[in-house]
């Protein structure tokens, strides 16, 4: 299952283990038990503290159980922990066996306090790089509080309960049986919901804050590489953002990043959040800002935030990025994870052996399609232009497959469905005005970006497109107020010019202080 190099790095992680940890394998005779097998007697055997049972009776075959020696707390995993997940294997042994989670210790008291009966079901596929982090939330949690219960279901190998579940989207969570949330989730926004008075504590103690000298709203690429620049030159920095890492989070692969051929979004957003952390940044995140109020002659800029906290600053760098674009169709919000999806890594294994649209024929969408493809029974994209608007090489991989149709000059106009999932996807011919009507089980939706940018109309110049106006040095029309990244004018919406972007950002803001 594991090659030397993953091997050994395993036993050097599980060296970090402080107490004994029992590992349960439910298993019968297929192949994927087999590997199942495998796999745990791989683990058991880099640790001393490790130790494994092939007895198990979960409802679900294969499958094992995750538990702490004196039985006091346990997670599972129902399906092979691969890929992206992984990690989650490899950091819910080490939780179970006593080594600290990196989360603040506040979070992690609030974790520990939990009263009642917790038990999670998380859906999940293997190339969906929003799962772990949802898995890794909670399975500390199952690790902190005996009341905390968790099972990771690969949805590609439990495909009669997805399809029982009508599970169309991952992550899916689901708390004692009820649906509980969808999509990326970290452990604080789980609290969250759990817990109520985690927000208006987190916003009594955002209010409480001194003024910044620079506030930079938002924490994607751009975010991040304006606060550094700021916290470099040794001034009161903060980040207030609703997500950390922003869209970088929802993106697969990244090769066009200059210096590194290959990452992936997660891993980028971590590791801009480390170098952040390196200085001394005020980092608040989970925050979302609804409010810009400009400063009086010689006094503090103003960002209200949704929790009801205010915070007050010298300078504001507004980075809070965009948004994927919506068709904006009757019935594309009704059946939204229920047929409607919006990235085909994550939940295109769920449609396997079905059929599908992609709307848009820009890269994303040609991309999507030749993904899907080796998935799906049929793809069919769908393009409002005239001809295709992807590279060509894009292109020539997508007319080279044999179950992909595509459709130009093709206006989306509704979602059909039955009131649970998706039936149809109905387009208008911009040429002849004739409307169709395609029978498919799901669309992916890949047109473009909308900016972040509702809460700022009033005060702040925007284009029609709704994106800040901006001149060379990144200044709005509102003196010391900056703005940098996608949300911007700026062209070429890619995460290299973002944080290039930030980066004169940060500097202008700097500029500005020391000059007024």
């Amino acid at each position: 299952m594991l090659d030397a190099a993953t091997t050994a790095q395993l036993k050097t992680y599980l060296a970090n283990l402080r107490t004994s940890v029992e590992l349960v394998a439910t298993l019968d005779d297929s192949p994927k038990s087999a590997e199942m097998r495998a796999l745990v007697e791989t683990v058991v055997e880099q640790s001393h503290l490790l130790t494994a049972r092939f007895d198990g009776h979960a409802d679900r075959v294969p499958s094992f159980a995750i538990r702490r020696a004196d039985g006091t707390a346990e997670t599972h995993f129902a399906g092979l922990p691969s890929g992206h997940e992984f990690t989650s294997l490899v950091l819910a042994l080490l939780h179970m066996g006593g080594h600290p989670p990196k989360e603040e210790a506040e979070l992690l008291d609030s974790v520990k306090a939990l009263e009642g009966d917790f038990h999670f079901e998380t859906f999940f596929s293997l190339s969906c790089q929003n799962c772990p982090d949802v898995i890794q939330a909670i399975n500390i949690m199952a690790a902190l509080n005996p009341s905390v219960s968790h099972v990771a279901i690969d949805g590609a190998m439990f495909r009669e309960e997805v399809e029982t579940r009508k599970v169309m989207a991952v992550p899916a969570i689901y708390l004692n049986g009820e649906p509980f949330g969808q999509g990326r989730m970290d452990l604080a926004q789980i609290m969250a919901k759990l817990d109520t008075g985690t927000v208006a504590r987190a916003a009594e103690k955002i209010a409480a804050k001194e003024p910044f000298e620079v506030l930079v709203v938002g924490g994607g690429p751009a975010g991040a590489a304006a606060a550094i620049y700021a916290a470099r030159k040794g001034i009161r920095t903060g980040v207030v953002a609703e997500r950390f890492g922003g869209q970088v989070l929802d993106t697969m692969g990244i090769e066009n990043f200059i210096s590194i051929q290959h990452t992936e979004g997660p891993k980028l957003a971590a590791q801009l959040e480390q170098h952040v952390r390196e200085y001394d940044v005020d980092i608040m995140n989970l925050q979302a800002a609804t409010e810009l109020i400009p400063a009086a002659e010689g006094g503090l800029h103003e960002v209200k935030l949704a929790s009801g906290a205010t915070l007050k600053a010298r300078t504001i760098i507004l980075s809070t990025g965009a948004r994927w674009r919506q068709m904006g169709v009757p019935g594309e919000e009704e059946y939204r994870n229920k047929g409607v999806a919006y990235c085909p890594h994550c939940d295109g294994p769920l449609y396997k052996g079905k059929r599908t649209a992609v709307i848009g024929g820009g890269n994303s969408g040609v991309e999507a399609a030749i993904d899907l493809a080796g998935i799906v029974s049929h793809v069919t994209l769908v393009e409002f232009d005239s001809q295709l608007r992807a590279d060509a090489v894009l292109q020539n991989k997508l007319r080279s497959l044999p179950n992909v149709d595509i459709i130009t000059s093709a206006l989306s106009t509704e979602v059909l469905g039955d009131g649970e999932k998706v039936e149809a996807l109905v387009y208008t011919d911009r040429l002849t005005g004739d409307s169709h009507r395609i029978d498919l089980e799901g669309i992916f939706v890949q047109i473009g970006l909308v900016p972040n940018t509702e809460w700022l109309k009033g005060p702040l110049q925007l284009s029609p497109r709704g994106e800040i106006e901006i001149d060379a040095h990144n200044a709005t029309n509102i003196p010391g107020v900056f703005a940098a990244g996608d949300v911007t004018t700026v062209p070429y919406k890619q995460i290299i010019v973002a944080m290039g972007e930030g980066t004169k950002a940060g500097l202008s803001a700097f500029d500005h202080i020391i000059r007024h």
